[in-house]
């Protein structure tokens, strides 16, 4: 794409002092004559490229618009690179590719070497360790729809199972709890809604493209709301499955209880996401108080047992 080689040639004429036309040509594999086309449409754009001739000539930008390598710190650079290779781990897309290449062009030679020992210090990888689904297909097409303004057609599954043909507009790309969300405007429904995409069937971008509307982004933080509807619940689990029930309490919250069992006061609120907590825990966990919930294991336990019986 000719854009992207725009980009790529001011991002060489910034790192580089000078830089031949055959170079540039051989580098893109496009003729002396569109590198010449090039240079003058960066010209037009208004960065300044002089031509100088003869042995060790070539194109340079002219010297009071270079851009200070040393506007960025080893750890802005570091900090800036690390999270445009996150991004990248995640979404993928030549724009990010792109990006992490500019920000690369900043970085002096001296100090290279230690500014990606720093940005390889953190690695963040949030795809499943299995899956039978690729996501990666959705996800450019809503980035797709996103910078385009496209209307997207799709089949929903709710909760329950029920599958609905939606067609709404696209605003944000959410990641919450490893799992993908967009924010849209549903036609449908009249209303906003958000989506998530392992609900999602036969995703499609439409030729329509429409006008964006206010919105507020979506309410994202349920910390609050959840602390005030919770209630500890105790449990008798055994050592085996502590790095599971870590992932809900802290480690203070477990109590010794003979060599091999721990009494632990665990968060819990009374519906199915947090019974099946309970479930993923095997018969490693038996719920000791309240009652009730003792009661609701024990009758959910039943319900799953005549199942396999019948």
């Amino acid at each position: 794409m000719r854009v992207d080689r725009l980009i790529s040639i001011i991002m060489i004429l910034l790192d580089k002092k000078r830089i031949g036309a055959k170079e540039l040509a051989d580098k893109f594999e496009v003729s002396l004559r569109t590198i010449y086309r090039d240079i003058e449409s960066i010209n037009m754009a208004g960065i300044p490229i002089r031509s100088t001739s003869g042995v060790g000539g070539g194109f340079e930008i002219m010297e009071q618009y270079k851009v200070d390598k040393k506007v960025f710190s080893t750890t802005e650079l570091s900090s800036l690179l690390m999270g445009l290779s996150s991004l990248s781990s995640m979404t993928g897309g030549d724009e990010l590719v792109h990006a992490l290449a500019k920000v690369k062009s900043f970085i002096p030679e001296e100090q290279a070497k230690d500014i990606d020992l720093k940005a390889n210090q953190l690695s963040i990888d949030l795809s499943p360790w299995l899956s039978n689904r690729n996501m990666q297909p959705y996800l450019d097409r809503i980035k797709t729809a996103l910078q385009e303004s496209k209307l997207l057609s799709f089949e929903y599954i709710d909760r329950y199972g029920n599958k609905t043909v939606r067609k709404a507009e696209p605003y944000q790309l959410v990641l919450k709890n490893s799992h993908w969300y967009w924010q849209g405007y549903c036609h449908e429904r009249k209303d906003f809604r958000l989506f998530r995409l392992s609900r999602m069937s036969d995703l499609q971008i439409e030729e329509e493209v429409f006008t964006p509307r206010e919105y507020l982004k979506p309410e994202l933080d349920f910390t609050e709301q959840a602390a005030a509807m919770q209630k500890n619940i105790k449990l008798r689990i055994h050592h085996s499955v502590i790095d599971q029930v870590l992932e809900y309490c802290a480690y203070e919250d477990f109590l010794a209880d003979g060599k091999e069992h721990f009494l632990v006061q665990l968060p819990f609120i009374e519906n199915d996401y947090y019974y099946n907590i309970l479930f993923s825990f095997g018969d490693k966990c038996e719920c000791l108080e309240p009652v009730h919930v003792r009661e609701e294991m024990r009758r959910r336990i039943r319900d799953i047992a005549a199942i396999y019986e019948n």
